[in-house]
């Protein structure tokens, strides 16, 4: 089965980087990859920025909406979240495990798992790999700047 697991650091503490996380409405701010959330195709999106296990959040890249159904939250410390619909992969799991660091940032785990469909599916461990470590790394990088962060030198 194909699968990722990449990494980031920031210097964001875990409780910034976990509000980022269950808030399916930042995701396309902080992500270079998400054009948009989808809101007509996303349901039960929570209020005030807290999504919940249950909830569908459909994002826009380009012209491909893809949804992702949260299904673990274990409060910041780990996301996890399936495949809701998806044209190029299916049975995609994937979990957000965040650890603080001794100086006080945040280490970012993002690992998957999914199976191809016919078709371009054969395509996705080339490029999907690449595509979350950019989506680690840009939330490490917005995390450290987030409004209200602190930053010592």
């Amino acid at each position: 089965m194909p699968h990722y697991h990449v990494s980031a650091t920031t210097s964001a503490p875990v409780t910034t980087v976990w509000n980022l996380l269950i808030d399916g409405r930042s995701w396309p701010q902080w992500s270079s990859g998400l054009d948009e959330l989808v809101e007509d195709r996303s349901t039960g999106l929570g209020p005030g920025g807290r999504d919940d296990v249950g909830t569908v959040r459909a994002f826009r890249t380009g012209r491909v909406v893809t949804g992702e159904r949260l299904t673990e939250l274990v409060d910041g410390r780990r996301i996890a979240y399936e495949d809701a619909f998806n044209f190029s992969i299916k049975d995609y799991r994937a979990v957000v495990e965040l650890e603080p660091t001794a100086a006080g940032g945040t280490m970012i785990n993002w690992h998957g798992t999914w199976r191809t469909r016919p078709g371009i599916g054969w395509m996705t461990p080339l490029f999907l790999p690449g595509v979350m470590q950019r989506m680690a790394t840009d939330l490490a990088d917005y995390a450290a700047t987030a409004p209200g962060q602190v930053t010592t030198t």
